[in-house]
């Protein structure tokens, strides 16, 4: 017997509760984004509107720097964890089944169930055990670990989506593995693969909790530099930087998503 279809619609109050967590998870994002615009100094009192702050921020050099810190970092954490949830996802989809399986899905997904701030301790206490000097290396290697799981999720469900019989076609035409992924497998994952990419390197690039605990000394980030300019004032300086950077990350977002569901509907039109 078929289990009928549960509706969530039709829960009474389920549309009420919806709007009200949209609204407390945005409307305080759409205040930073109308005061980012604001003339006066205040971030409570309307002026008239003005993109001077924003003009202030692109020139301020203090940034300058830990933009380009952080988008080192997350271009080297998002390539190193792209490759490496690359070779996990192949391993675990393509390759014999491991006696442990379940528990390496479980390890490579671990930085998402454990807090960050667990994450950030304990890379912390690594690298002073091991003797690695604080810096930009070691905000690089904490970054990848944390990005494995993001670029993980989009390439493995690309990949179980795609039928094993490509391979075994290629297989039969005397390809060698390496062909059959360069020619194959690797075009047909290729929009998870991007998906995953661009998911790690904004979640790299907005981390703040694991760089504030293992960056060291001039190895600011631009969340890093963000939060040092809150703790001494306020202004609709910060809430310009915080609009560009919101806006940054809704576009890699969604990029992200629409490229992931382009490569579903091309191949399920195949």
């Amino acid at each position: 017997m078929a289990r009928a279809r549960i509706d969530l619609k039709r829960y009474p109050a389920f549309g009420t509760l919806t709007w009200a967590c949209i609204v407390l998870l945005y409307a305080p994002m759409l205040v930073i984004m109308i005061y980012s615009f604001n003339e006066l100094r205040s971030i409570t009192n309307w002026g008239g509107f003005s993109l001077a702050w924003y003009w202030k921020a692109i020139t301020n050099p203090q940034l300058h720097a830990a933009t380009f810190n952080s988008i080192v970092v997350a271009l080297s954490a998002a390539t190193l964890g792209t490759v490496l949830a690359l070779c996990a996802a192949l391993a675990m989809s393509r390759g014999r089944r491991l006696r442990y399986q379940d528990t390496g899905f479980a390890i490579i997904n671990l930085p998402l169930m454990v807090p960050e701030i667990v994450t950030a301790i304990g890379s912390l206490v690594f690298f002073l055990a091991v003797g690695i000097q604080l810096g930009l290396l070691t905000i690089i290697i904490a970054h990848t670990v944390f990005c494995i799981p993001f670029a993980y999720l989009p390439i493995a469900a690309r990949l179980q989506g795609i039928e094993g019989y490509y391979e075994e076609a290629a297989r039969d035409l005397y390809a060698s593995r390496w062909e059959t992924f360069r020619f194959v497998t690797l075009p047909l994952m290729l929009p998870g693969v991007i998906a995953g990419y661009m998911l790690a390197f904004i979640v790299s690039l907005d981390d703040f909790i694991i760089t504030n605990m293992v960056a060291g000394p001039g190895a600011t980030t631009l969340p890093m530099a963000i939060y040092g300019m809150v703790r001494t004032g306020f202004t609709p300086e910060i809430n310009a930087i915080s609009t560009m950077m919101l806006l940054v990350s809704a576009l890699f977002v969604s990029a992200s998503y629409l490229i992931g569901r382009a490569g579903d509907r091309k191949y399920n039109a195949q």
